[in-house]
């Protein structure tokens, strides 16, 4: 499984990493966890409003502060 966090490295966007590899940890999963802070790349996933969280290619939340148990019911 790979996790991408997508944002410029605002507070939100740190915020929505720790809280990933937080629910990561919890869950137990095998993964890779990336920041991506490449605009480009960002853009490609068609995500205008950071932070964005994307899990095996697909992006599951824009814009949104998402808890550490709310990215473990997506895992």
């Amino acid at each position: 499984m790979k996790i991408e966090i997508l944002g410029s490295g605002c507070s939100n966007c740190l915020k929505l990493a720790k809280n990933t590899e937080e629910a990561v940890k919890q869950k137990g999963v095998v993964c890779e966890v990336e920041k991506v802070t490449d605009l480009a790349r960002i853009m490609g996933y068609g995500v205008m409003m950071t932070p964005g969280l994307v899990i095996d290619g697909v992006v599951k939340s824009v814009g949104k502060m998402l808890s550490v148990e709310d990215i473990k019911k997506l895992l």
